[in-house]
């Protein structure tokens, strides 16, 4: 009996995040005025020279994130002049829940619910949009963060980024690529080898030579060099929206097929 007490419970759960998360994509998709960006920096590794670098943290770092929004909304030819309006707000203390590697279906309906409520109390009173908990660490106490992730559903991302000033470009290619998750832009490369996928992750498909491209698609990350072979895009002076991305945010109709 209380199996199916569980059951049902999250079955209606279920049911009341699909709605809202229908709700969400057809108001934010609009268009019709700038989507508010909330900027969440975190502490991630606790050292003193990542709470150094958030202590001094100024919203301008992130200006370049809304300059890429409206130069491209221009080039797809999007009315509104600024989509995204970016506002960094103060150090948040603890970190979100983690999903394990291998987490099954339960899981991750558990963990995203665990999300929300860490959104909640760690923003909750915010008017922001979409949220963005920017986890920073010291590239010289380590070599790798787990992967950035955007979702949809909540519009929330979670960013691991670098806390060094000569990688603010590179942090916010990432936040660019996880922002466009939660507006219903799917990923553009292949996640076994991470090169981008042709031609919907390359910046200029119908180059000749195709290799190597000077750009990346933002969804693919990186510039390909090679058939076999690309570098993270630096900066987003390097990075497009390309026709499906744009289609998946409705900037635009459906792509012509090849």
């Amino acid at each position: 009996m209380w199996r199916r007490v569980r059951i049902g419970l999250l079955l209606v759960v279920l049911f009341v995040v699909a709605g809202g998360a229908w709700s969400d994509r057809q108001r934010t998709t609009s268009w019709r005025e700038p989507l508010w960006i909330g900027v969440f920096p975190v502490n991630a590794d606790g050292r003193p020279a990542t709470g150094a670098y958030i202590a001094a943290l100024e919203q301008e770092r992130f200006g370049a994130i809304e300059e890429f929004f409206a130069r491209e909304a221009a080039e797809h030819g999007l009315a509104l002049e600024r989509p995204v309006k970016l506002v960094l707000y103060p150090e948040v203390g603890d970190a979100p829940p983690q999903l394990a590697t291998g987490t099954g279906v339960a899981g991750r309906v558990l963990w995203s619910l665990k999300l929300r409520w860490y959104t909640w109390r760690a923003a909750g009173d915010t008017p922001a949009d979409i949220r963005v908990f920017v986890l920073y660490h010291d590239p010289n106490a380590t070599d790798a963060v787990p992967h950035s992730l955007g979702l949809q559903a909540g519009l929330l991302g979670v960013v691991y980024a670098w806390a060094d000033e000569t990688l603010d470009e590179p942090n916010n290619v990432v936040i660019a690529h996880e922002v466009l998750h939660t507006v219903g832009a799917s990923d553009k490369y292949d996640p076994a080898t991470n090169l981008p996928e042709f031609p919907a992750g390359y910046a200029e498909p119908d180059a000749e030579p195709r290799y190597p491209q000077t750009r990346a698609e933002v969804m693919a990350g990186r510039i390909p060099s090679g058939p076999d072979a690309a570098e993270m895009a630096g900066s987003l002076d390097e990075v497009i929206i390309g026709p499906v991305t744009a289609a998946e945010i409705r900037w635009a109709g459906e792509p012509e097929g090849p």
